[in-house]
């Protein structure tokens, strides 16, 4: 379930009703976006950020609590749809996907690279194709973010039904 405008402190007060309690096979989880975001479109409201420690405390509590109650369990990076990565934002998000990697990697659950398949996709095509403002993809984005977590799950894209 995804909530806009939500970071990593939203999820984590709606993850036992949004998540725990309906007791889901397989869950995603792609956080962060606005945790970063934050620290830019809002500089003068510091109560709003989330920095690179709590992130990370925060998305391994949800990891931990989640990863025994379920079959799979798959990290998928923030997206910052920005193909310079000296700019500011998309150099903080490369940090927030690198704590996805890390904490995936520790727990053993699967990781994606969501960021890597955006990258890939800009190399043929302008960020405003994707996202008018680099952060809220449409539907071409979508379509980038889902072959990152199939891909990542391994999915048969040429199986027979």
């Amino acid at each position: 379930m995804g909530n806009s405008g939500n970071n990593v402190r939203d999820l984590k007060a709606r993850w036992q009703t949004d998540v725990i309690d309906l007791k889901p096979d397989w869950v995603s989880i792609m956080i962060g976006i606005n945790d970063i975001w934050r620290q830019f479109d809002l500089p003068q409201m510091p109560e709003t950020h989330v920095y690179a420690k709590e992130y990370e405390k925060t998305l391994e509590e949800l990891i931990v609590m989640t990863k025994p109650v379920v079959k799979g369990l798959v990290i998928l990076t923030p997206v910052f749809w920005e193909i310079n990565k000296k700019d500011a934002m998309a150099a903080l998000t490369m940090k927030y996907g690198s704590i996805c990697k890390k904490l995936a990697t520790k727990h053993g659950v699967i990781f994606a690279d969501a960021q890597a398949y955006a990258d890939r996709m800009l190399r043929s095509c302008h960020s405003a194709y994707v996202a008018w403002d680099r952060v809220h993809p449409n539907i071409p984005g979508h379509n980038v973010l889902a072959h990152a977590l199939l891909d990542a799950v391994e999915f048969d894209f040429n199986r027979k039904a």
